[in-house]
């Protein structure tokens, strides 16, 4: 595959998605699409299906029905090549008490095996704007947006495609939550297509380019910033995830 036809494939691609467990089918013809330099946000109800989706993403749950490709490679068959394009970063983030932002972020690039040095590091921490004088402190006196900023530094040390990212404004106060915008707003600057599962649709209409309400295992509706005047319609997204909300 040429460069050219590299970039042409979406870095998300899921088509007719269907998954249960057992009796409870949760994904019922999920088609999703996010491509390099965009942000989507993917709303929905508790039970809606978006932790499945993200773990048919990771490649934790295979396919009943439909096809998942990240960046064109499936996730089930070439787990470890898929692992490799793209960077997850959970509600809860998980990094090492006892160990720096620096030494975190050092340590999980020496088991990707990437290759990545101290300028990628160093790269990643200032692109999310954590003080320099941080970089050296452990975590355990970390606040929760200090940790999330060292987990996307993560992401974007490792200069991979893809950003899965799990309810990431959760327990965030409204400046942390305008400074992680400004995180997101600097991985589409470097063509980082993200895949943000919220529940935070204020934070959605802030940052995302589209916006999707999931509800009965597929997308009932997909919205897309305005290029004029406001982003999107508050009201009408409310609406519409009231709706997804409802109908899940």
């Amino acid at each position: 595959m040429t460069m050219t036809d590299a970039s042409a494939v979406p870095a998300i691609a899921i088509e007719g998605l269907h998954h249960s467990y057992g009796a409870n089918t949760v994904l019922r013809g999920l088609d999703l699409t996010v491509r390099r330099g965009e942000i989507y946000a993917l709303l929905g109800g508790n039970g809606a299906g978006k932790s499945t989706t993200l773990s048919a993403l990771l490649g934790f749950v295979a396919p009943q029905a439909g096809t998942v490709r990240v960046c064109g490679i499936d996730p089930v068959a070439d787990p470890r090549s898929a692992r490799a394009v793209m960077a997850y970063v959970p509600e809860n983030v998980s990094l090492y008490e006892h160990l720096t932002a620096r030494e975190n972020i050092g340590y999980f690039l020496s088991l990707a095996q990437t290759g990545q040095g101290q300028d990628a590091i160093e790269s990643g921490l200032s692109a999310v704007g954590l003080a320099p004088e941080a970089w050296d402190k452990r975590l355990s006196g970390f606040s929760k947006g200090m940790r999330q900023k060292v987990a996307i530094a993560l992401a974007l040390a490792r200069d991979v495609p893809v950003l899965l990212l799990d309810e990431p404004t959760s327990g965030l106060d409204p400046r942390a939550v305008l400074e992680f915008n400004r995180l997101l707003d600097a991985a589409r600057e470097r063509e980082v297509a993200v895949l943000m599962v919220t529940h935070d649709i204020v934070s959605a209409v802030d940052i995302a380019d589209r916006i999707g309400f999931l509800g009965q295992g597929r997308i009932e509706e997909e919205r897309a910033a305005s290029a004029t005047g406001p982003r999107f319609d508050l009201n009408a997204l409310h609406d519409s995830y009231a709706h997804a909300g409802a109908a899940a």
